[in-house]
């Protein structure tokens, strides 16, 4: 199996360059899902489908695993029954299927047994980011902003602080986010859901 390698690090000297974006050969969700039934990728495989290129995902910290279980306890703390909090999760998008840290999704678990959520399914979005923070910041919001997940979550451990993003543009152009606002140790993060803010989350109880 041949998993296409993620180019945001500068190559290093010496080391074979990316293969030019014009040579590589985008799947389906559809082909991606048949490879799964067919056995060539695997449940576990560290990969997940980026606007149709299999891409590899980073390795996962002591800190990140640490941080995922914190908000995880602090989301399903806060989420009226209505919701639950998918960890890991993929989530099943026209172009894309990726799998974010953590998803808080409509129904129950038991209401996704034979397939994943998608976006109309999803309330948000988490990625705990250290070594993904540059992809975090900039591929996946896209991909989430594109297929209007309507709220977006970076617990950003190299800078300390949670990046919250709202009001997707959808497909456009440029894909984007139209809200962003960071929070600090000091704060308070608001938890939103359908656009109702229903609980506030201290940020120390995310971060630590």
């Amino acid at each position: 199996m041949s998993v296409v390698a993620d180019t945001w690090p500068p190559v290093a000297e010496g080391s074979v360059p990316p293969a030019p974006a014009e040579s590589l050969w985008r799947l389906s969700v559809e082909q991606y899902h048949d490879m799964a039934r067919q056995g060539i990728l695997e449940d576990g495989d560290p990969i997940e489908l980026l606007e149709g290129l299999l891409v590899a995902k980073m390795t996962i910290s002591p800190s990140h695993h640490r941080t995922t279980h914190r908000v995880q306890f602090a989301l399903r703390a806060a989420l009226p029954s209505s919701h639950f909090v998918a960890s890991p999760s993929s989530i099943t998008l026209p172009t894309s299927e990726p799998e974010p840290d953590l998803a808080v999704v409509r129904g129950t678990s038991n209401d996704y047994a034979d397939r994943h959520p998608g976006p109309g399914d999803v309330a948000m979005v988490v990625e705990i980011s250290d070594s993904s923070l540059r992809r975090d910041q900039g591929f996946k919001k896209a991909i989430y902003a594109k297929s209007s997940i309507p709220v977006y979550w970076i617990v950003n451990l190299i800078d300390r602080r949670v990046e919250v993003y709202a009001d997707p543009t959808g497909a456009s152009e440029r894909p984007d986010y139209r809200f962003r606002k960071d929070f600090y140790h000091s704060e308070q993060l608001p938890l939103l859901i359908d656009g109702r803010e229903i609980a506030q989350i201290p940020v120390p109880n995310v971060l630590g």
